[in-house]
């Protein structure tokens, strides 16, 4: 038969993206531009979705600001749920025999043909020692995503057990209340449970379908639904719709269930009326990249994207990052606007060497890629004192960093002296009139009353809300006033 190239040519694609929540609209942009495809954007916050044509998948796993792809196999608008648990999970059950399989399981046939190229390129440099510092990163998504456990999870962001290797798949958040834009709705998340659960060996060259062999093996795929659920009008927690469509998805196609070893990952996410069926395109978020040596609070590289692309740099801005931890805000800058130069910096010791590897790392990567024109990457790393930054009055155009949360480094007692003096600081070597500033913080009384005293240099033009790791934070862009900065003390 035709090959999957030539199918790829015809087949269409609808795709769902997880953001960061509050970047819809950056993601949305990024899809129009590197795409060409307008996106939706949907009422669940933190998704979007488009339509491309199959071949364009490889493009698609190169954006920048989602975390997670899945093709959607069917989308439900207004889904009308029985009041009547039994009646409503019935339904669900019914709906896998009456959903359009087909398309989507051939386009996540091509993405897994496209992901076995990548990693037969991978495999020489696995060994590097970066890889053995990974370990040090509490095993959660993300490295760890300035994430408290006692946090409440947001489970749209935090699919629990996306991560097979050491994700603590046995807590299982059960109706966590959150604080979603204030409408108090039950949220929760679960994966079928898979009661005759075999670790099978994965076989590898597997064709999707009604369990039919692949290439002569009598292999059958493993799958695993994972149900995202929020709203308050739901008779059933995600747990038991997991269950449910689980079980009508194995009779379906014949497929094993297997919660950790499994081909297929079918997504049900339950939003309200809204309902949507997915597979899962990505196993391991991507927002991961270019980091390997996670710190405490190591920033997720999509949401350092999104903060990045709000201050819209230009080619030869200077971009400093004066609090960088673990480099993810320069490391992202450096790879996606390699025309300008970016500065981070850090007073902890262990970040600065931290994302000295994080640099090294990226720097071998590009020599092995092709070694006649690798060019060094535009980013330097200092250790300095954030409130004397060694750089000129005016020299710099843009400030992007992630302040102190003083939840896992700091503490909020510090916060308010530490946030005036920064804001200071970093007005003083921005740019009057055209420098910006992109600020994440979850201390948000702080950083407000550290804005109204520096209300001279900076007015704030824009703030996003987002989520970082259950915790409600605030993305701030700043525009640096004309107004002449107070030069530094005598000493400098």
């Amino acid at each position: 038969g035709p090959g999957p190239a030539q199918e790829g040519a015809e087949l269409a694609a609808v795709i769902g993206a997880t953001v960061p929540t509050g970047f819809e609209q950056t993601a949305a942009e990024e899809v129009q531009e590197k795409l060409g495809s307008a996106s939706r954007i949907s009422r669940d916050r933190g998704k979007i979705y488009f339509s491309v044509p199959a071949r364009s998948l490889p493009q698609v796993h190169r954006l920048r600001s989602v975390d997670n792809l899945f093709v959607v196999v069917e989308e439900f608008k207004d889904y009308q749920f029985k009041e009547n648990k039994e009646d409503a999970l019935k339904d669900l059950e019914d709906l896998v025999k009456k959903l359009p399989w087909t398309d989507p399981l051939k386009v996540w046939e091509l993405n897994n043909s496209l992901k076995k190229k990548k990693t037969k390129r991978k495999k020489h440099n696995l060994q590097s020692p970066a890889s053995k510092e990974k370990l040090s990163d509490g095993g959660e998504e993300g490295g760890a995503d300035q994430k408290d456990p006692n946090d409440q999870e947001d489970c749209a962001q935090n699919i629990a057990g996306v991560e097979p290797a050491g994700s603590q798949d046995t807590e299982k958040p059960q109706g966590v209340v959150s604080q979603n834009g204030g409408e108090e709705e039950e949220e929760d998340n679960e994966q079928l449970d898979a009661r005759d659960e075999v670790q099978a060996s994965s076989g590898s060259g597997t064709k999707a379908g009604d369990g039919q062999t692949a290439e002569g093996e009598g292999k059958v795929l493993k799958f695993r639904v994972t149900c995202n659920r929020a709203g308050d009008k739901h008779s059933f927690t995600s747990n038991e719709a997991a269950r449910d469509f689980g079980g009508a998805v194995q009779e379906h196609f014949q497929w094993k269930a297997d919660m950790t070893n499994f081909d297929v990952e079918v997504l049900l996410n339950i939003h309200n009326n809204e309902v949507v069926v997915g597979i899962a395109l990505t196993e391991e978020s991507l927002h991961r990249r270019n980091i390997t040596h996670f710190g405490p609070t190591t920033l997720r590289s999509t949401l350092a994207y999104g903060m990045l692309r709000l201050c819209d740099p230009q080619p030869t801005d200077i971009i400093v990052d004066p609090m960088c931890g673990t480099g993810a805000i320069p490391i992202e800058g450096a790879a996606e606007w390699p025309c300008c130069y970016h500065i981070a910096g850090d007073n902890n010791p262990q970040a600065v060497k931290r994302t000295a590897n994080n640099i090294s790392s990226l720097l071998r990567k590009n020599e092995s890629k092709d070694s006649s024109t690798a060019l060094g990457i535009p980013l330097d790393i200092i250790q300095w004192d954030i409130c004397n930054l060694p750089l000129r009055t005016g020299s710099v155009d843009i400030v992007v960093t992630d302040m102190p949360f003083g939840k896992r480094i700091g503490s909020k007692k510090k916060n308010w002296d530490l946030y005036p003096a920064c804001l200071m600081e970093m007005g003083r070597i921005c740019t009057p009139g055209t420098g910006r500033a992109v600020l994440l913080t979850q201390d948000k009384k702080c950083f407000a009353k550290a804005l109204s005293r520096v209300g001279h240099i900076w007015r704030r033009a824009q703030t996003v809300w987002v989520n970082v790791g259950g915790l409600h934070a605030a993305v701030y862009l700043l525009r640096r006033t004309w107004e002449r900065a107070e030069e530094r003390r005598s000493f400098w």
